[in-house]
């Protein structure tokens, strides 16, 4: 069964082609969430009236926002004003008014399940059945999904297994035939999913059926009325950013061979000592320059996605996912003094071991395809442009804090009480105690 290549669907801006932004080069990509949205400048100096606009309902003024705050005035006293250079200049939506368009009725959805998790069976077949017969759309499931015994046994899933199409991992490219994508699990589904997709990725659903469920704001109960929601184009999007890193190995440098590992992660890639007794000594390069060596255990680069992940336990600060930043936080450092820092998600990061190093390195990729980092290779981590499109359940801020609450309750504490609740100071209690015997 064939289908045709296109896409379906875009955020509530295209996004321009990187040949005609001329941004893209060989070496590395540049930083996401771009779009043909006209951006708008105001000074505070236009709105005389507190910094509104008269006839305006709310206090605030209209900001205009660059890639990494509102934008700033751009001229600095009578003569100093920034270089412009026409090949850079770019402008982005704001992150808050991102929406899921569809241009083309999505015809073909991408149903992925937690494996070895038998509670998630139930919903799977539900969903899957709901999408054959009451959209009419065709189904793609994971090839492993047909032998798990499990599954198969149930007579519910008999009756749809043959109109359900199917993909392998290693072997097929889902690129530009999936047009929809849901998961049933928990945050390592959603994970999954994205390594599925090495370039475009269609907007993802996630169900909270796992443990954690930080990325998986929706529940399963009310799935027809959430998905058809969703279907008829009333969504907003949290564009997660990920992370291109290529492991070139001493011996593809030397032959200028192309590198064999090309990975994009969602949360991190890990560089640690791995086996080894010794410290790991790694050397950390910004922009081509060295930045520091690290000593420890090793040193973990996330998105700000992954900021909630391994890094928050390292002893990050937990970034909103629509901060175009990447993370470095080193673990167990041998030093007081190296805290984490965050860096702009434009710049390219470069890891290797250090020549002096005792030992070799390990890397993994959102804790896959683990691999050893050996002396004379070299790591090299940028922003993708090919960001995860994540439906919120409601926005982008309140989906964000609610996970922050529900699943790291975060800043939860026993309330203090009021001055109202407390004892009466000026009475003397072991005078009461006295009384009382």
């Amino acid at each position: 069964m064939k289908f045709e290549e296109r896409p379906s669907c875009f955020y509530s801006s295209p996004t321009p082609r990187l040949e005609e932004l001329d941004l893209a080069t060989p070496e590395r990509e540049n930083v996401a969430l771009l779009s043909n949205s006209e951006t708008h400048f105001f000074s505070y100096d236009q709105f005389p009236h507190g910094g509104k606009r008269k006839g305006d309902r709310s206090g605030t003024w209209p900001r205009t926002r660059s890639l990494n705050a509102p934008s700033p005035i751009q001229q600095f006293g009578p003569c100093g004003r920034i270089m412009k250079n026409s090949a850079m200049v770019m402008t982005i939506q704001d992150p808050a008014s991102q929406r899921l368009t569809w241009y083309k009725p999505p015809l073909t959805v991408l149903v992925i399940k937690k494996v070895r998790d038998a509670m998630v069976i139930p919903p799977f077949i539900q969903l899957v059945k709901w999408f054959i017969h009451q959209k009419r759309m065709v189904v793609f499931v994971e090839s492993a999904v047909m032998d798990d015994p499990v599954l198969t046994r149930n007579p519910e899933f008999g009756h749809i297994q043959d109109k359900l199409m199917t993909f392998s991992e290693q072997k097929d490219d889902l690129t530009d035939k999936i047009d929809f994508c849901v998961c049933l699990g928990g945050d390592g589904t959603l994970l999954y999913a994205s390594s599925l997709f090495q370039q475009s990725v269609p907007p993802i659903m996630a169900f909270h059926l796992g443990s954690l469920g930080f990325l998986t704001p929706f529940k399963f109960e009310d799935f027809e009325a959430q998905v058809t929601h969703v279907l008829e184009g009333h969504a907003a999007l949290t564009l997660r950013s990920r992370l291109r890193c290529i492991l070139i190995k001493q011996e593809e440098e030397e032959s200028s061979a192309k590198p064999s590992t090309n990975q994009l992660v969602l949360n991190e890639v890990v560089i640690d000592r791995g086996p080894s007794p010794y410290l790991s000594n790694i050397d950390l390069y910004l922009d081509g320059k060295l930045i520091t060596s690290v000593q420890g255990d090793g040193l973990i680069v996330s998105t700000p996605t992954g900021s909630t992940a391994y890094a928050v336990a390292a002893g990050a600060s937990m970034i909103h996912p629509s901060v175009p930043a990447v993370m470095v936080t080193p673990i167990c450092p041998h030093s007081l003094s190296f805290r984490p820092i965050v860096v702009p998600a434009g710049v390219e990061l470069k890891i290797s071991v250090s020549p002096d190093s005792r030992n070799t390195a390990w890397v993994s990729f959102d804790g896959r395809k683990r691999q050893e980092l050996c002396h004379g290779d070299s790591l090299r981590v940028t922003t993708s442009i090919y960001p995860i499109p994540s439906i919120c359940a409601q926005d982008q801020i309140t989906d964000w804090f609610d996970s922050l609450a529900e699943c790291l309750h975060w800043n939860v504490r026993k309330k203090q009480r009021t001055l109202d609740e407390l004892s009466d100071l000026s009475s003397d209690p072991y005078e009461e105690t006295k009384n009382e015997t």
